[in-house]
């Protein structure tokens, strides 16, 4: 009996898990974006193994403890519920001007506006960890590809994470209240998305076709 149980429970994903699989996902997407479109030099990176495909993560101790404490917080407000996008904005350094956006939009899927009229909370699903990973695998691979239809960046870019929380959301001084990144005659592209059983992450990216304007 004690093993049947143990067997149907397995692939049930607690809100501490998926916050933890978003984290994770969420560090290697901006390491590879970071990466991908040339933000910083292929020498500040080393290529990892990860959801069984090659990715890049940074080297660099300074990035690395700046999104230490990124996703720390985070989870955290994963876990409350707190969290509905995630947002890396990469501006030219010098004009600060936004040249692109890459959008992690976040669905709680186990919430009243998912459970229906009645509100009532389902019990999650079972999913194993292997679909999780060939679903994000699937999204870092168009991560990678996207360096054949983004326009060149060709100045000095700087970037910024922002996560958009509820208004309940706690926070501390190292976090600053900011605008929404806007860009004119912006053209986006949506990427796949992937689901935990409790909070759905779809991807896409936002940038200027016809050339890079400032920021509204």
């Amino acid at each position: 009996m004690y093993v049947m149980a143990s067997q149907a429970t397995e692939n049930v994903i607690t809100l501490k898990g998926s916050a933890e699989i978003i984290a994770e996902f969420f560090q290697f997407g901006v390491h590879n974006i970071l990466y991908q479109r040339g933000i910083y030099p292929p020498e500040s990176f080393e290529r990892v193994q990860k959801y069984d495909i090659a990715l890049f993560e940074t080297t660099d101790k300074n990035i690395k403890e700046y999104f230490d404490a990124v996703l720390d917080q985070l989870k955290e407000w994963l876990e409350k519920g707190k969290v509905s996008k995630l947002v890396l904005a990469i501006a030219n350094a010098e004009t600060k001007d936004i040249l692109e956006t890459w959008n992690f939009k976040i669905e709680h899927e186990n919430s009243p506006a998912t459970n229906g009229e009645s509100g009532e909370k389902k019990s999650p699903k079972k999913k194993s960890q292997k679909e999780i990973q060939e679903e994000i695998r699937c999204v870092m691979r168009q991560i990678t590809a996207s360096v054949s239809f983004l326009p060149l960046l060709d100045c000095v870019c700087a970037f910024n994470i922002l996560i958009h929380t509820s208004k309940d959301a706690e926070t501390n001084d190292q976090w600053a209240e900011h605008g929404p990144c806007i860009i004119n005659d912006a053209e986006e592209v949506k990427l796949k998305s992937f689901s935990t059983s409790l909070h759905k992450v779809s991807t896409s990216v936002t940038f200027c076709r016809s050339g890079f304007g400032p920021a509204i």
